[in-house]
């Protein structure tokens, strides 16, 4: 059949109009005692491949084309370059100094590295050139650094410091900071309906819970004490400093997650109200989590069990625990195209 100019528009519109089809999603799992990071398929919970070689693995971030993992590597004080199709590790750039959590611009052109060396840094990696570009001075060794989820700032929180300090992407540097009465731990993000930071929900050395945070403000406006379960003891070994380390939102941004390694619990609170809706109990110290793109699954990281412990966010139930490497922490979500 021979088609007419309008019917070929027609067909090439309604193509346009379709959903693009999802990307491969996959859990990038690293183990802090071991020399090996795994990906988990999210579909099926099962490990599909393992990034062999970094040790004393401990931050990962994705390019935003899916080409590259980076990854923080403790033992050579580098950041490590992955291939994403064949997983080998293709160049070390050197840091400053001993390196802990990692985070990506939007646009993939920025790779910020928290230096957890005093007197701290961000160090700041060009993803073209591959090569460290500048370090940006921070008040205390930097443990976690984070970018905001409209990519207009990066956030380094430092535990010796006790500050939180948010740096201009732009400028990459430092617009105002936050101190608090102990070290700056993980942190969460609640974006405003145009995209920018409403609030950052930060997890702090002693507290069993986490502080709320006007961003506008720079102000702290309250905080959530995470409860204790009945009849649960209460685990102080291998807890550094940390009772509540773990910490984010859903995509869809309807619940908030926070894990108590006291406990070996996840909590679920509503969003934005901050209701508690549910615990889990997940392993040993979890100290990670992160979520599938529909916002079904959160993937709680237990370092003290060696697995991570995959919970339906809908009925806040484990539905498998998954057995990785030593000591797994930092966990993130990669979306490849």
């Amino acid at each position: 059949m021979k088609l007419t100019s309008m019917t070929r528009c027609w067909r090439l519109g309604f193509l346009l109009a379709l959903p693009l089809a999802a990307g491969t999603v996959r859990i990038i799992q690293t183990n802090s005692a071991g020399d090996n990071v795994h990906l988990i398929d999210p579909d099926t919970n099962k490990i599909v491949g393992v990034i062999k070689g970094i040790e004393v693995n401990h931050g990962a971030a994705v390019a935003p084309d899916g080409s590259r993992y980076y990854i923080s590597n403790e033992a050579e004080s580098t950041l490590d370059v992955v291939d994403t199709k064949t997983l080998r590790v293709t160049k070390n750039i050197p840091l400053t100094a001993h390196p802990n959590n990692v985070a990506i611009g939007r646009d993939g052109r920025r790779v910020y590295v928290a230096i957890s060396a005093a007197p701290g840094c961000v160090d700041v990696i060009d993803t073209t050139s591959l090569e460290k570009v500048k370090s940006i001075p921070i008040r205390g060794a930097v443990h976690n650094t984070f970018v905001t989820p409209d990519g207009r700032y990066v956030v380094a929180g430092s535990i010796a410091g006790k500050v939180l300090t948010v740096i201009d992407s732009q400028t990459e540097e430092p617009v105002w900071s936050l101190n608090f009465e102990n070290g700056v731990r993980p942190i969460a993000f609640e974006k405003n309906p145009d995209g920018s930071t409403k609030r950052m929900f930060v997890q702090i050395s002693e507290l069993h819970g986490f502080a709320v945070v006007d961003f506008a403000t720079h102000k702290e406006t309250s905080r959530i004490v995470l409860p204790a379960p009945p009849g649960v003891a209460k685990n102080t070994e291998g807890v550094q400093g940390s009772p509540s380390h773990g910490i984010g939102i859903t995509p869809d941004g309807k619940t908030l997650w926070a894990t108590s390694k006291w406990y070996g619990y996840v909590f679920a609170y509503s969003m934005p109200d901050l209701k508690l809706l549910g615990s889990v109990p997940v392993g040993e110290d979890p100290d990670w989590l992160t979520f599938t793109p529909d916002s079904k699954s959160v993937y709680v990281a237990c370092a003290g069990s060696n697995f991570v412990a995959v919970v339906d966010v809908k009925s806040t139930k484990v539905v498998t625990r998954i057995p990785v490497g030593f000591v797994p922490k930092r966990n993130i979500t990669a979306v490849l195209p």
